[in-house]
């Protein structure tokens, strides 16, 4: 598979490429000056199984801000920049494990020699992140629109650059949204790069549309064996993007650990209120460190039998409900009790 062979990158105490597991990335949406705030969305994130954190830089005080959040949190912060690139240096001067630049728009090759200079005396490395939206002209022009062989061009054009500076400490992120020009993207860069990917489909979207674009996009190019990194762009709580990200990894078998619900999508001879049920225990396993699947089903009709595959589950009657352990009924509760039932045995799981 390409990630087996692309190149290790270390991210602060972090490593992504090599073989290594894919890491999941959000994106801060607090101001970066607000250091109590960023900081606690941060820790927010990293117990929601976050990997890495990015935040925008688009100021001295948001640079400056960096040394104070780093104190507060146990993950890697990559700052974004654009544009200016006395930020890029600001922020690796005040302790960025990682810096996302697009070279095109930092400005003059003088300019981004400044960067990298610093890179190098740090030993930071750097996200070269090109989107469809910011591609240039000319590129545009050639391919007759914006086009995955034209977002490739891009991205390797600002990658070359950066190794005529000397310099390969460095993670690819092409983006688009459009999910099968990005697709094609990645499979055209996978063959052409031994740099980490990192991969997302950018601007998915809600949480609904944002969760399908991003979960076919990258389950396509992630089961191609590419990517290193991955991030679920949605407008709304990042806590979101995580989750997301966590289940399309367990999906494809990339990560294990965490309980997999499963749960039927309702009938006729659904008699409890199934869809508030299975909410409530998705919600509620969160906090187990069990790498278990649980069922909640609506009817004790076929619950028993679609919950074979299951380690545990529970299935709704009319006024109570089944707990069922490898396909076998264990008892019957109220179905008031179901979900006490249920977390009491998760509480005295034995592996």
């Amino acid at each position: 598979m390409y990630r087996d062979n692309t190149k290790v990158i270390h991210i602060g105490d972090t490593v992504i490429g090599g073989g290594n597991p894919v890491l999941i990335q959000s994106m801060t949406n607090t101001k970066t000056n607000d250091v109590a705030a960023t900081a606690a969305q941060i820790q927010r994130l990293a117990e929601a199984g976050c990997d890495i954190i990015r935040c925008t830089v688009p100021d001295m005080e948001a640079a400056r801000a960096i040394a104070q959040i780093k104190k507060e949190i146990s993950i890697p912060l990559v700052a974004d920049i654009h544009f200016d690139y006395k930020m890029a240096i600001a922020a690796m001067e005040n302790g960025a494990d990682k810096i996302r630049i697009n070279p095109g728009n930092i400005g003059s090759r003088e300019k981004v020699a400044e960067v990298i200079r610093v890179a190098k005396e740090r030993n930071v490395p750097i996200r070269v992140g090109v989107n469809s939206g910011s591609l240039e002209k000319e590129l545009v022009e050639k391919y007759n629109g914006v086009t995955a062989e034209g977002i490739v061009e891009s991205a390797l054009d600002k990658v070359h650059m950066i190794e005529d500076l000397d310099y390969d400490n460095m993670v690819i992120s092409i983006k688009s949204s459009d999910v099968m020009m990005c697709v094609k993207a990645h499979e055209l860069l996978a063959d052409k790069t031994q740099y980490p990917l990192h991969v997302g489909i950018t601007e998915a979207g809600t949480v609904t549309s944002g969760n399908i674009k991003s979960a076919v996009g990258l389950g396509i190019i992630l089961n191609k064996g590419i990517g290193d990194t991955i991030r679920v762009s949605l407008t709304g709580d990042p806590v979101e993007e995580v989750k997301s990200a966590k289940l399309i990894l367990r999906t494809l078998g990339l990560r294990k650990g965490g309980i997999e619900v499963v749960s039927c999508p309702t009938c006729g001879r659904t008699n409890i209120d199934l869809i508030g049920l299975a909410n409530q225990v998705e919600t509620m396993v969160q906090g187990y460190d069990l790498d278990i699947k649980v069922a909640v089903m609506g009817c004790a009709v076929n619950g028993p039998g679609e919950a074979k595959e299951a380690d545990i589950g529970i299935a709704g009657g009319i006024g109570e409900g089944l707990l069922i352990k490898k396909g076998e009924i264990v008892r019957k509760v109220p179905e008031s009790e179901l979900l006490g039932t249920l977390k009491y045995e998760l509480d005295h799981w034995k592996v």
